[in-house]
């Protein structure tokens, strides 16, 4: 990793590694500059000084023309001595290590106080997102310390430019999105589907992704929701590979843990093709049943008209793509009979992932929901993406990743 620390001669290597491994946890959880910059301030203060700020560039990062300034992202600590700061030299420590390129240290007096002042540049590869400062009162920097200020400023920058990355991404994935195959709310007679795609967080992390209904022979319904491991373009890209194939390879009326085999043998024989998880459901309206099979996917949520919910016991096998030899179960299939009022709703992991909370935590507070008696199946989808998504602070929970959802109900024959 850019920026990665070396033990030098004489340093105290096992403190100076445990402070890299504490910033890589607590700085760049979510695709937010301002919210990487507060994070790498909050750990500066916790772990190495009195006060620290960070200062970024606008939208023309990495340039310092005429008409372009850097502006406060975020403070932390003592912010009594930030008064103190902005008497001291403070732009030409900030300018001085900017042009260096390095940590840049100096001193000033203020009230009988001497307050160091550490000038760290936001640095990833050869782009500059701006700078860091680190502020202690009567006490200098060690070498080990500046080493991990320098480190935790330029891990804080590698975020920053993934999130750029992303954005700039962005309408690439929605363009290809636009051109994906078939309307998952195709009207069928004898089952009534509802489907949604929720971008989540910030800076455009979309990708992997999807969802998915085809209508076989017999009036069945498969239900198809996948999710291509990281984001991006080229997770986009890996979708829509997966989602063709598995459409082909449905087509040949095996059941659905016989789908997932078939597509795993072929993708798995595709080299460079990132892994994905899918889940399939097929509806059977004249039987009243639904046939499920996992790879590595969540398992759906069966909400009942009395109220009462709870996720839909799986034997989950192994995600696409990892082929045999896995040392995991093979895919395998679960029979569930629906009643006509059930109602069926298959999610990705962004609908239910919090930071820090369990996964079955997450799904007991799901099938915790309740939603208003007669709805139909997209009024009771979008009752439960906005119950489930209304955090009193989502900023501070929330994962950033975007949501694919179903919702499935049988409907009764005359």
């Amino acid at each position: 990793m850019e920026g990665e620390l070396v033990p030098g001669p004489g340093s105290a290597a096992t403190d100076r590694f445990a402070l890299a491994r504490r910033a890589v946890a607590a700085i760049g959880t979510t695709l937010d500059d301002r919210r990487t910059a507060a994070e790498l301030a909050a750990f500066l203060v916790e772990e190495l000084c009195d006060l620290a700020t960070v200062d970024l560039y606008g939208p023309q990062e990495g340039r310092r023309d005429a008409g372009v300034s850097l502006h406060s992202a975020a403070v932390a600590g003592r912010r009594e001595l930030l008064d103190s700061l902005e008497k001291a030299p403070r732009d030409r420590v900030s300018v001085r290590a900017l042009d260096a390129g390095h940590p840049i240290t100096a001193s000033s007096t203020h009230g009988g106080a001497t307050l160091v002042t550490l000038s760290v540049p936001l640095l990833a590869w050869d782009r500059v997102y701006g700078v860091a400062l680190a502020l202690r009162a009567d006490r200098p920097f060690d070498d080990d310390e500046t080493a991990a200020v320098h480190y935790a400023a330029r891990l804080a920058a590698a975020h920053m430019r993934q999130a750029k990355e992303q954005r700039e991404a962005g309408p690439r994935v929605w363009d290809l999105r636009k051109v994906l195959p078939a309307d998952p709310e195709r009207t069928h007679p004898d089952v009534e589907l509802a489907a949604r795609h929720v971008p989540c967080g910030t800076g455009g992390r979309v990708g992997g992704d999807w969802c998915d209904t085809l209508h076989l022979h017999s009036g069945r319904v498969l239900l198809v929701v996948g999710e291509v491991m990281g984001h991006g373009l080229d997770a986009a890209v890996d979708m829509n590979a997966y989602r063709s194939t598995l459409r082909c390879v449905a087509s040949t009326d095996l059941a659905p843990h016989g789908i997932l085999r078939r597509l795993d043998a072929m993708m798995s024989a595709e080299s460079g093709r990132r892994p994905a998880t899918c889940l399939l459901a097929l509806l059977d309206p004249a039987d009243g049943t639904a046939q499920f099979a996992s790879a590595g996917h969540l398992p759906p949520v069966v909400f009942h008209a009395d109220g009462t919910a709870g996720p839909v016991p799986l034997r989950v096998g192994p995600p696409i793509g990892t082929g045999p030899g896995t040392g995991l179960a093979a895919h395998e299939a679960t029979r569930l009979p629906l009643a006509p009022d059930d109602t069926l709703v298959m999610f990705t992991y962004g609908l239910i992932a919090r930071r820090g909370e369990d996964i079955d935590t997450s799904l007991a507070r799901l099938s915790g929901l309740r939603t208003g008696p007669g709805a139909g199946a997209g009024e009771f989808l979008e009752g439960v993406l906005g119950g489930f998504l209304s955090d009193p602070d989502p900023d501070a929970a929330r994962t950033d990743d975007d949501i694919a959802a179903l919702a499935a109900r049988l409907r009764p024959r005359p």
